[in-house]
């Protein structure tokens, strides 16, 4: 980890729905970052504006992608890019999904909205070991149609009989949309896994991670074994301004990928 940031450089820049870009960066110099792993996210620095903490959406090597919504100056900034422009990076930061301890058992991935994008890569790891884990299930909530992430990625998966078994929701349907409308929970009842030996990984908006942590704990999937990244309170990276405090939690620190276990009680006071 740096804490000075290295020159990276945009190698491709790929539009995923109105206001959402995915950038692939790779090392603009000799000087590179430590291997991230899934949930980790960097600290990405638009040059003159500033930097933001964005979880990376895939990792190739050297080369990152990060998923980035444009929603304050900084995202604004860094969604405007372009193949051969330069950002700043630091990290990796954080907690990582921890992908290891669901090994020999069923596992979901539960997205919420840009929530898929830290998922991503862990999917990628599950999909490249097939026989260390049980079944793999990937379920997805969107406001639209046209707000869903990879989308053409999800949709093959969708059409697909897995690996992984992949269903879709969305809030508010568009025309000619034909599948699912609801919440992501009600996708639970169709998922295959086994309570008992299941893994779940959660990410979305802190509401939905809420409902979706404690509908998984009825069906019998132990707190423990429920991990979320809470990774939108996310702000310094080093855990010194205070803004990602989750009662004794400072999430850059200590996650954002941490057990329901964990988070539950702090999450919950918080929502009053």
């Amino acid at each position: 980890m740096t804490a000075v940031p290295l020159p990276y450089r945009v190698t491709a820049v790929r539009s995923e729905t109105a206001d959402t870009v995915s950038l692939t960066l790779a090392p603009a110099g000799t000087a590179v970052l430590a291997p991230f792993t899934p949930g980790q996210f960097a600290m990405v620095y638009a040059f003159g504006v500033g930097e933001i903490p964005v979880s990376v959406s895939r990792i190739d090597g050297h080369a990152l992608t990060h998923t980035i919504r444009s929603v304050g100056a900084v995202s604004a900034a860094l969604c405007a890019l372009r193949p051969g422009d330069r950002v700043g990076l630091r990290g990796p930061f954080g907690t990582g999904w921890d992908l290891g301890r669901a090994a020999g058992g069923d596992v979901l991935a539960v997205a919420g909205g840009i929530g898929l994008a830290p998922l991503r890569p862990l999917l990628d790891a599950a999909l490249a070991a097939p026989h260390a884990y049980g079944r793999l299930n990937l379920l997805v909530g969107a406001r639209t149609p046209e707000d869903l992430l990879y989308g053409r990625q999800v949709r093959a998966w969708s059409a697909a009989h897995g690996p992984p078994h992949c269903a879709v929701t969305v809030d508010r349907p568009s025309p000619g949309w034909h599948g699912r409308v609801g919440v992501v929970t009600a996708l639970l009842d169709d998922a295959r896994f086994t309570a008992g030996n299941a893994t779940a990984f959660v990410c979305g908006p802190e509401v939905m991670i809420r409902v979706t942590a404690r509908a998984l704990c009825r069906l019998g999937v132990p707190a423990e074994r429920i991990r979320v990244s809470l990774e939108r309170n996310m702000r310094c990276a080093t855990g010194l301004c205070g803004h990602c405090q989750l009662g004794g939690v400072l999430l850059c620190r200590d996650g954002p990928v941490i057990g329901w276990d964990r988070a539950e009680s702090p999450l919950s006071v918080r929502e009053l």
